[in-house]
C-alpha cells in the first residue's frame, strides 16, 4: 500500500505532520510532500520518499499569490500522477481548495483529511468586514464539499469535531480525534520546580491583559521566562528568554517551571479556531509535568483543565481574581501535580495511540 501525504505549507519536520508520516511508513510506502524555502532535491530514506516544494513567503500580497499558485499546481500534479492508494491531506491548496479531493475521488483513492484548524474561520482570517463575511460564506461551502469527498476526517479536539458535525451534517462515523500529543513525558518533580511562569512559543503573542498579571506575579516573587523566542513585545515585562531549543531540551526546561501560561489575545478575531484548539504547548506542558494557566475563553483547554484538575483557568482581564486563583493553585500545588501524574499518559503519543490511528487510516 502507498500513501501520498500532502504537507502543503508545513515544513518537513512539522510535529503533527511528520508524526503521521513516520507512523504510516511502518505499514506502507509514503510519498511525502513538504514545504521548504531552500533548494532541496527529492530523496528516499527507509520507507519514505521526500518531495520538497520550494516557496518563498516574501514579497507583497500579489507576489505571494503568484508563488502560491505555482505551489498549488505542483500539488495538483502530484495528486493526478503519483501512484498511491490513500491521499492524506494536512491542508488544501489555497487557490485550488477542492481540486485534490475531486481528482483523488475520480481516481478511486481513499481520502483522509487532517483538519488542523477551523478552516472556514482560519483561512484568510485577517480580512476586514464585509470581505470576511463573504469569505466565511464561501469557505463553509468549500469546507462542506471537502468533508463530503473525504473518507475519514481527523480533528484535533472533540469540540471542533462536534461543531463541524452539527453545522455540516458530517457523519460522526467518518471522524476521528487525534490531539496534538506530546512526544515524551517527564514525571512532575516538585523539588526541581522554580517559582517561575513560562511562555512557550515561536511567534509573539498579544499579551495586553496578561502583562499586568505577569507584573503582579513578579512583584509576588515569580519570575517570567519565554522559551523559543524573544520580541520587542515583551520589552516592558521583566523576563528572561531562550532561543529555539530542540524538543527534548525544551521539555526539560519546561519541566522546571511552576506554571505554563497559555493565555493571549489572538491575531484577528478570537474565533473557534482558538476557542476549540488544543495546541502542542498545552499537551507538552502537561507531559512535562507542569500545570497550566489557561484563558477561560479557550473552551477546549479550559474544560480539560477544570475536569482533570491540572492547572488554573483565569480571566486575564480581571487581574485580581486571576491572582487569587493562581495563589490558590500554589496552595494546592501538590494536589495538582498528583492529578498530572494520574492523567499524564493521556497527553503523550504512544504505541497504542499510534496503532489506533493506523487502524482508522488504513483499515
Amino acid at each position: 500500500m502507498k500513501v501520498l501525504v500532502i504537507g502543503y505549507m508545513h515544513p518537513r519536520n512539522d510535529k503533527r505532520v511528520f508524526r503521521t508520516v513516520q507512523a504510516l511508513s511502518k505499514r506502507s510506502e509514503v510519498i511525502y510532500q513538504y514545504w521548504t524555502e531552500k533548494e532541496e532535491l527529492p530523496f528516499k530514506e527507509n520507507n519514505i520518499r521526500y518531495i520538497p516544494v520550494k516557496c518563498s513567503n516574501r514579497g507583497n500580497i500579489f507576489q505571494k499569490a503568484v508563488k502560491r499558485k505555482q505551489v498549488d499546481e505542483k500539488i495538483r500534479h502530484l495528486v493526478e500522477t503519483e501512484d498511491y492508494d490513500i491521499l492524506y491531506m494536512h491542508h488544501f491548496p489555497a487557490t485550488k481548495p477542492l481540486k485534490p479531493f475531486v481528482v483523488a475521488k475520480k481516481r478511486g483513492k481513499k481520502i483522509v483529511y487532517d483538519i488542523h484548524e477551523y478552516h472556514p474561520q482560519n483561512f484568510l482570517s485577517t480580512l476586514p468586514r464585509p470581505l470576511s463575511d463573504l469569505k466565511g460564506f464561501v469557505m463553509w461551502r468549500i469546507f462542506k464539499k471537502q468533508l463530503q469527498l473525504s473518507d475519514l476526517c481527523i480533528f484535533v479536539s472533540e469540540e471542533t469535531r462536534n461543531d463541524v458535525v452539527a453545522k455540516t451534517g458530517l457523519d460522526p462515523e467518518k471522524t476521528f480525534i487525534v490531539p496534538n500529543y506530546a512526544s515524551m513525558k517527564i514525571e512532575p518533580d516538585p523539588d526541581k520546580k522554580k517559582m517561575e511562569i513560562v511562555l512557550v512559543g515561536k511567534t509573539p503573542r498579544n499579551l495586553i491583559h496578561e502583562k499586568k498579571l505577569i507584573r503582579a506575579l513578579v512583584e509576588r516573587g515569580f519570575s517570567f521566562r519565554i522559551i523559543g523566542m524573544d520580541s520587542e513585545a515583551f520589552s516592558d515585562v521583566p523576563h528572561t528568554y531562550t532561543s529555539f531549543l530542540p524538543y527534548e531540551k525544551m521539555m526539560e526546561e519546561l519541566s522546571k517551571s511552576m506554571f505554563s501560561l497559555i493565555s493571549y489575545k489572538p491575531t484577528g478575531k478570537e474565533d473557534k479556531n482558538y476557542l476549540y484548539s488544543l495546541p502542542h504547548k498545552f499537551y507538552d506542558s502537561i507531559a512535562a509535568g507542569t500545570p497550566v494557566i489557561v484563558k477561560n475563553s479557550f473552551v477546549s483547554m479550559a474544560k480539560m483543565v477544570e475536569d482533570l484538575g491540572i492547572g488554573v483557568v483565569i480571566d486575564p482581564a480581571n487581574v485580581e481574581e486571576s491572582l487569587k486563583r493562581i495563589e490558590n493553585a500554589c496552595q494546592r500545588y501538590e494536589e495538582i501535580l498528583e492529578n498530572i501524574r494520574r492523567h499524564q499518559e493521556g497527553f503523550v503519543w504512544d504505541e497504542k495511540k499510534e496503532e489506533e490511528f493506523l487502524e482508522r487510516v488504513m483499515g
